[in-house]
């Protein structure tokens, strides 16, 4: 007999075959949640020698190792975790990326916005509530500390106050996640330097040396006996890599080093591995915190089906690849109904002309013999880089799963445009939003509204634009140089609803402009719409999904063309709005929200979190530390 799911409502069974049913579910109802738990850590943030694509540099790490250590918790867990500076010569803050912080502004990570920054042997505490389930990751949000290798993996699973529609869809259960960045040579000092120099002087370091999967790359040589044309394209000096597992003789220094090789399974340069068996369906989360690329994933000879884009659920879909923007992440299930043997996983860049080789990782069947085993033959070509027509057919898919859908409000109380443009300022090359390049305070916004110090702190002489010229031509080089540099925010009064088109424009150069992925803190977001050109409000507003748009935290702009989102200013405290591209945030190319001024005040934070620059100089009145509180419902 079929029936309804049974829910937990009084009223007796009226037929004895249900009986045995309501009795279990009564008690499953009447059985209490599970206690929320609290993961503790304690990191060791500090220089360290590693070798993430068999050429040894200096990076950052946390306890030693990169990338930093996985974090798993349930929905409603506390984590606490202890960072100690070990570095010598620079501050650190860690950014919990797409946990929205309700109640906990403070432990959102972000450098003179939520905190100050944690001085060379200082120690903070961040203590957060993992509000929601879903794919996260977190990173060093000071100065370019994520491109020097400080992140790693944040996974929250379900509970039942929270669950997951898709739970019981993947009886393979979950292969480990994949963490997507990109990584120099040169150090992530170089790069900044270069970006602030004036004129001829500017120096762009070019695009990275290599692509890696969980930290683990190889550079100038690909895996397996194929060397492909695609990749030879790339780089005509493309080599097989190779195996000198069994040429060292100082076992312990060529694993340091990682001279060994890539086919050494220690090897800090490794290939990754995901083992599989045939017949069974996996989840596999993937994230990129890459500085800079955007990249595509492409599993061999398998299809993937789409079911959470940035810890929220979509309407599943197929696809034979995903393109995914810094600061996104997705949940995929990857069905194992090939030939049991060996698969490539190809991971290629997106957007720009690609000079970095595709990284590679293997899917392995694990019920194929051992001694079958082979290098998977070939890997397949990622679709092409400049192909902009597929990557928005692929983005413009994501819609909000109907049976959890939360609809956006039908009308916005404010909207704020924000144009995307480069530009020289002074002969120092900026990204600007309506002419204006954000420049960040030695005190921390939070800080500088919890003690009323805001006048003194940064300009409060009013709002940055919120909007540009009509008659502005987002199709040609900027020819207004007057940008501005300001440390001014936007605003937003507690509760209402925000409307924010961002605009891109022509980069200086003739007929180029970037895709740009923006971040929320704080919030996740509808995504309304996208468009090609200038938005029209008269012509496009009345073609906004308002039905099932997709609830995100990081939203691409492409090239000369239009995004709309819109959110609920719910959260109290102060919240970063950038560009997660990272020379780009580093260049100016960003915007503060101050959410509930009136409600700072009221925050519990600890003092250790915003004591610096003017707090630290006045007699302020001593601060408690803040308890998490439970995170609010609203999306």
């Amino acid at each position: 007999m079929a029936t309804n799911k049974p829910a937990c409502a009084g009223g007796a069974a009226q037929q004895q075959l249900l009986l045995v049913v309501v009795v279990v579910v009564a008690v499953l109802c009447a059985a209490p949640a599970a206690a929320a738990a609290t993961i503790s850590e304690t990191w060791d943030v500090e220089y360290i020698m590693w070798a993430p694509d068999c050429q040894q540099r200096v990076m950052i790490g946390i306890n030693g190792r990169f990338p930093g250590p996985n974090i798993t918790a349930r929905a409603g867990d506390v984590i606490n975790v202890t960072v100690n500076n070990k570095m010598h010569t620079e501050g650190v803050v860690i950014h919990w990326h797409g946990i929205r912080q309700f109640g906990t502004p403070w432990a959102d990570g972000t450098a003179s916005i939520s905190q100050c920054a944690i001085n060379p042997g200082e120690t903070f505490v961040y203590s957060f509530v993992a509000d929601k389930p879903g794919t996260y990751f977190y990173h060093g949000h000071f100065g370019m500390q994520r491109a020097a290798g400080l992140y790693g993996s944040l996974i929250i699973e379900d509970s039942p106050e929270h669950p997951e529609p898709f739970r019981h869809q993947y009886d393979g259960g979950e292969l480990p996640m994949l963490l997507l960045s990109d990584w120099w040579h040169q150090n992530v000092y170089a790069q900044a330097a270069g970006l602030d120099s004036k004129d001829r002087h500017f120096q762009w370091i070019g695009e990275p040396q290599t692509i890696l999967i969980n930290g683990r790359g190889q550079f100038e040589c690909t895996l397996g006996p194929a060397r492909w044309n695609f990749e030879k394209a790339i780089d005509k000096n493309i080599q097989t890599c190779v195996d000198n597992q069994g040429s060292c003789k100082d076992e312990e220094r060529c694993l340091r080093r990682s001279e060994c090789g890539p086919y050494c399974p220690k090897s800090q340069c490794a290939a990754v591995v995901l083992d599989v068996r045939r017949g069974k369906t996996y989840r596999l989360r993937i994230a990129s915190t890459t500085s800079l690329s955007a990249l595509n994933v492409k599993i061999q000879g398998h299809k993937m089906t789409v079911v959470e884009a940035d810890g929220n659920h979509v309407e599943p879909f197929v696809v034979d690849d995903i393109d995914i923007y810094s600061g996104e992440s997705y949940s995929v299930l990857l069905k194992a109904d090939q030939r049991a043997t060996a698969y490539w996983i190809s991971v290629g860049v997106r957007g720009r002309h690609p000079k970095t080789l595709p990284a590679l990782a293997i899917l392995n069947y694990t019920d194929a013999p051992p001694s079958s085993f082979r290098w998977p033959t070939e890997p397949p070509v990622t679709p092409a880089w400049d192909d902009i027509k597929r990557s928005k057919n692929f983005t413009y898919r994501i819609k909000a799963r109907s049976d959890t859908n939360e609809p956006p409000p039908p009308a916005a109380d404010r909207q704020i445009v924000l144009l995307n443009t480069q530009n020289l300022m002074n002969g120092h090359y900026k990204w600007s939003i309506n002419n204006v390049s954000l420049s960040l305070p030695t005190t921390p916004y939070l800080g500088a509204f919890r003690h009323g110090l805001q006048h003194s702190a940064f300009d409060t002489s009013g709002e940055p634009p919120a909007t540009f010229p009509e008659d502005y031509n987002v199709m040609m080089p900027p020819v207004n140089n007057a940008t501005t540099v300001s440390s001014r925010v936007f605003m937003l009064k507690h509760g209402i609803v925000v409307d924010v088109v961002l605009q891109n424009a022509n980069m200086l150069k003739e007929q180029v402009s970037e895709t740009h992925p923006w971040h929320l803190h704080g919030h996740d977001f509808w995504v309304l719409g996208y468009g090609d050109g200038r938005y029209d409000p008269l012509k496009h507003a009345a073609a906004l999904n308002t039905v099932d748009p997709p609830l995100r935290n990081t939203a691409v702009v492409f090239p000369h063309g239009w995004t709309v989102l819109r959110f609920i200013a719910n959260n109290t405290g102060a919240w970063a709005f950038h560009c997660h591209i990272e020379p780009h945030l580093h260049m100016g190319m960003g915007v503060i929200f101050i959410e509930g001024e009136d409600k700072i005040r009221e925050l519990d934070v600890p003092k250790e979190a915003v004591a610096c620059g003017l707090v630290a100089r006045t007699a302020a009145v001593p601060l408690t530390p803040a308890t998490p509180k439970a995170p609010s419902p609203a999306p």
